[in-house]
């Protein structure tokens, strides 16, 4: 059997190749590609359905990122041994390929798309989520899918001082800044990532940094579908249309959806005034069928799209009657829960959430069991988005892909203030529950994890904040505004939605996600000093709450104490089958975790109260200390000899009372002087070549006054 395989490779300029291959794999599928770093590969397939379904007006892609645990040598865990339910991981990379295609598809193609990328071999240090997005958007290439692209996605980081494209796993320990970064060969369409407090204009250059590598790979795909011969694609009519009715509603309805747009209306009070109209306008058209309908629906909401825009574009004035700069009115609180360890509500506008800090001990710790990332988490973020927080009935069913992605970029803000790991002993857990939404709740939820983080009484290096810009722009692109702290009516109706937090110093973390193409770097540079000045704007809000962690922690928080051990002794504070361990916990009440950290012991000792704390130290140091010449113990006396006492002066370590060490009196006979498990007080001597204990009674003891002979002169 013949294969007709072809090959690109792209060269990323320091010696590294990128390898794209199509018709070996997969060659069912409408498009499929092998992308190849290193070791490092990924399947890429994508399947389209030739009709739309009918009454669908929107685009149904799927985009599925999994890792095979056999392209790391590794067998699942959990009982059944298999892949499983996407992990966070996995959903997070989903969630970044899918933004950046997203945009690229023709608004009228309706047809069921499903994009499925599979993690099939893996190099440790070749990091497969910057692959990703260059895997998907080449498996669109080599099919006949109408697809605006081509596009793709690179990680970039800033390492010593120096811009690098996909760095190493290893390299990122390193890294000040990171961002994946996606766009085509003439614009950047998505961008998310950390960084450790950088300014505006440092991430400009780092996106203008990564938007070259995008092009030269951008050109790669477009060579591959000519040589592939997939440039006619496949022609669809996915929509039904009207012009008359079209160009009647504008008529009959643009005015008063501009005067309500303009009315500064509340939400729910504008929602209803705008559905009156296209109600009323619906009713004057009599009998209709169900396309005629739908159509008059999309017609309307056409109209509203223009209007609210045209009024920001005109008057510069925004739905709530804010400017384009003004934030809306905050206030927040802390301790809002008395049993939490740390809790806050911040609402800002109409968006609200209620936030908690949980302080736990290292069992707390996530275990992470990816094919590719695997290990332990101590900080946690987890946010959640119930439907009444917008006035809406949704079943509970957990966290979806945006809870996920939403909480990852809070996570991501909040982690760069946190204390260094030697200086936290706790694992972290966050909950943002979002109460009212509308506009960027993930930024309330830096806000109110930062407030509750300082409540908590974490020593983080600095407050952080969060703020959601948008944009909106003509048709020409020759006029646009910038809008800071945007509604959630905003978003949906705007071209850009650009989320920005950082401490007073600079930026931690970004998300952006472009709707147009054309955004000059110019205005992405003007969207970010704007935001900047609403993230200090919002500081300042926040600082009339709490200006920095509290002094020490809650009453009813736990503490930790964290002490080093020799080596050696750690099997002995565990002892056989965990015995010792488990005991001094039970015995204690305190929790206890050990391990060996560059071959010493370091263990945490947890628990609600001090004397449970001391009691547990006090234990663990007795069984892993080292005696030490000149010191005094409290021993315990465990067998008797002719020749003196073997006294026990810390768990598992006895040494010799000899006879003559007993008293400063002759003593002849052991016999009668101690018996079996009586305490005595013992100063040791010396530990000779063989580690034996040389012990002392008698120094401790006062010397017998000695009688001066008497002068019968």
């Amino acid at each position: 059997m013949s294969l007709n395989v072809i090959k690109k490779v792209i060269d990323l300029g320091d010696g590294r190749t990128i390898e794209i291959e199509t018709g070996k794999l997969a060659k069912q599928a409408d498009g499929s590609v092998v992308v190849k770093m290193g070791d490092t590969m990924l399947l890429a397939t994508v399947v389209s359905s030739k009709e739309a379904k009918e009454g669908i007006d929107f685009l149904p892609l799927s985009v599925d990122y999994q890792e095979k645990y056999a392209a790391t040598g590794r067998i699942p865990g959990g009982f059944l041994r298999r892949e499983a339910r996407l992990s966070d991981y996995e959903v997070l990379i989903s969630r970044l390929v899918d933004r950046a295609l997203r945009p690229m598809f023709p608004e009228d193609y309706h047809a069921d798309t499903q994009v499925m990328i599979s993690l099939i071999s893996a190099d440790k240090d070749i990091m497969p989520d910057a692959l990703a997005g260059l895997a998907a958007s080449a498996a669109l290439s080599v099919s006949d899918i109408p697809f605006n692209g081509p596009i793709s996605e690179v990680r970039v980081a800033k390492i010593d001082g120096q811009l690098v494209i996909n760095p190493t796993l290893s390299q990122l320990a390193n890294a000040t800044l990171e961002f994946i970064v996606a766009g085509n060969q003439h614009d950047i369409n998505m961008v998310e990532g950390e960084s450790a407090e950088i300014q505006e204009d440092e991430l400009v250059e780092a996106i203008k940094f990564a938007h070259t590598a995008i092009k030269v790979q951008c050109l790669a795909q477009i060579e591959l579908t000519q040589e592939v011969g997939k440039t006619e694609k496949r022609t669809y009519n996915h929509e039904h249309s009207n012009e008359d009715l079209k160009k009647a509603i504008y008529e009959a309805t643009y005015q008063q959806v501009y005067d309500i747009a303009s009315s500064a209306s509340a939400k729910d009070e504008r929602g209803a005034k705008f559905k009156a109209v296209r109600d009323a306008y619906i009713e004057t058209l009599g009998e209709i069928d169900d396309i005629t309908k739908s159509l008059a629906k999309k017609y309307y909401h056409d109209v509203e799209y223009d209007a609210i825009r045209n009024l920001v574009l005109d008057e510069g004035k925004r739905l709530d009657g804010r400017s384009t700069t003004q934030i809306r009115p905050i206030w927040s609180e802390v301790g809002y829960l008395p049993s939490a360890h740390g809790s806050a509500v911040f609402t800002r506008g109409e968006t609200q959430s209620l936030t908690t800090v949980t302080l736990g001990a290292k069992d707390d710790e996530q275990m992470i069991d990816g094919a590719f990332i695997n290990g332990y988490q101590k900080f946690l973020l987890h946010y959640n988005f119930p439907g009444f927080s917008t006035g809406e009935v949704r079943p509970n069913r957990g966290a979806g892909r945006r809870e996920i992605g939403h909480g990852n970029l809070a996570m991501r803000s909040l982690k760069r203030v946190l204390p260094a790991e030697d200086e936290n002993p706790y694992t972290i857990r966050i909950v943002s529950d979002i109460l009212e939404s509308n506009g960027s709740s993930s930024m309330a939820t830096v806000c109110a994890g930062t407030l509750a983080l300082m409540d908590a009484g974490v020593k983080i290096a600095n407050p952080v904040s969060g703020i959601a810009m948008g944009l909106i722009t003509n048709e020409m692109g020759t006029k646009y505004a910038i809008l800071s702290d945007i509604l959630g009516d905003e978003d949906h109706l705007g071209d850009m939605d650009f989320k920005v937090t950082g401490t007073k110093n600079g930026i931690v973390a970004v998300q952006m996600d472009l709707k147009i193409n054309g955004l000059s770097y110019e205005v992405l540079a003007a969207a970010l000093h704007q935001a900047k000045d609403g993230r200090l704007h919002i500081l300042g809000e926040m600082a009339k709450t709490i200006t920095e962690p509290r002094e020490d922690y809650k009453p009813h928080a736990p503490r930790i104490i964290t002490i080093k051990i020799d080596k050696e002794f750690i099997g002995a504070v565990i002892g056989p089958g965990g015995k010792i361990i488990q005991e001094m916990q039970r015995e204690t009440g305190a929790t206890i975790s050990i391990e060996e950290v560059n071959n010493v012991g370091i263990v945490q000792v947890f628990a609600d109260n001090k004397a449970s704390i001391d009691a547990a130290v006090g234990r663990i140091r007795a069984i892993a200390s080292k005696p030490e010449v000149g010191e005094i113990y409290e021993g315990k006396v465990r067998s008797i000899m002719p020749f003196g006492a073997f006294v026990e002066i810390m768990p598992g370590k006895d040494g010799l009372l000899h006879i003559s060490e007993i008293d400063h009196r002759r003593i002849e006979t052991m016999d009668g002087i101690f018996q079996v498990g009586d305490e005595v007080r013992v100063k040791l001597l010396d530990i000779d070549k063989q580690g034996k204990l040389k012990l002392s009674r008698k120094v401790l003891l006062p010397k017998p006054e000695v009688k001066k002979p008497e002068n019968n002169n």
